[in-house]
């Protein structure tokens, strides 16, 4: 009876890994598709010859890499010089991405805490609220916000109207309009986590706290914090990393002053004069920038949640 027992036992674990294989593979073979071809693709791509018109030449080269890091002159006679042009616009896209994701969890933080405190009833409205303007195309959104940033836009008029200023803020084609760009693009992807991380939060134990007379600021810090970590940390990602890679918010807000590694990957994949493996090459420079941002999060994560338990 044993024997039949564990038999039976084998064979229906055996069909729950068989069904778990079939219920998966739908996923799989859609992340294969739109996720994991598009990366080797690219990763091809980038060890591939420039077109003159255009496109690829199948033959192996690393010259877009070259590109990337080293000058070496007009005509390419002259001794390897670090390229610091591109190596620049990596690091404004890091610290325009960090200052988005700043704002927005400066704005997004509070904003999630006040509608998972409000009633069940209001919840769902609030959070309508906050996702409904991003039922329109972000290209629209974009344009919209520098209709109203510009010096002759409705912010200026209505600064000017009451007295406020004098004369024009000149915003568009500047760092701030840029961050101010990214951050309107992406805010929903900080409240969201942070309001579902808070949702779930048990309220006791900042009662609790302020029964042993812990004042709202270490409640915040030393029991609010801890337990919503993990919310607050989806929202930084998921809004710098979007940030990074974003073209639309520099290109119509920031200009040529202040393009980022997005807008230089578009510029080469558009039109005939394109350069499709140094975009290529660019494109795989950014992702694996940011798979090293996630990792060393991750692991910082990983040990402060260790650090918590013991």
């Amino acid at each position: 009876m044993a024997a039949g027992a564990a038999s039976g036992g084998s064979a229906t674990t055996d069909t729950y890994k068989e069904a778990r294989t079939w219920l998966l593979l739908p996923a799989w073979v859609t992340l294969a598709i739109l996720v994991l071809a598009p990366v080797i693709m690219m990763l091809i791509y980038s060890f591939l010859t420039k077109e003159f018109r255009g496109g690829v030449i199948w033959e192996f080269s690393l010259a877009a890499y070259d590109q990337f890091f080293f000058d070496r002159g007009l005509f390419g006679d002259e001794p390897p010089k670090i390229e610091w042009t591109y190596i620049t616009i990596f690091w404004r896209s890091i610290w325009q991405a960090g200052a988005a994701t700043l704002l927005s969890l400066v704005i997004g933080f509070p904003t999630a805490y006040f509608i998972a405190t409000r009633s069940e009833n209001m919840r769902p409205v609030w959070v309508f609220l906050i996702t409904i303007p991003y039922w329109v195309n972000l290209l629209i959104r974009t344009v919209s916000m520098k209709f109203l940033l510009r010096d002759q836009g409705p912010l200026n008029d209505f600064l000017m109207s009451i007295g406020l200023i004098d004369s024009p803020l000149h915003i568009v084609n500047t760092n701030f309009a840029v961050q101010l760009g990214l951050f309107y693009s992406y805010l929903p992807f900080m409240v969201l986590p942070i309001y579902a991380a808070v949702e779930r939060y048990n309220f006791a134990l900042s009662e609790a706290a302020a029964d042993l007379y812990a004042s709202k600021w270490t409640t915040l810090r030393r029991v609010l914090l801890p337990a919503i970590k993990p919310g607050v940390f989806a929202g930084c990602i998921l809004v710098f990393v979007p940030s990074m890679g974003s073209f639309l918010a520099p290109d119509l807000l920031g200009g040529a002053k202040n393009f980022m590694i997005g807008s230089l990957i578009e510029e080469q994949f558009k039109g005939n004069a394109g350069n499709w493996p140094f975009g290529a090459a660019a494109s795989m420079i950014l992702l694996t920038m940011v798979l090293i941002i996630l990792m060393f999060s991750a692991r910082q994560q990983a040990k402060a949640d260790k650090a918590g338990a013991e």
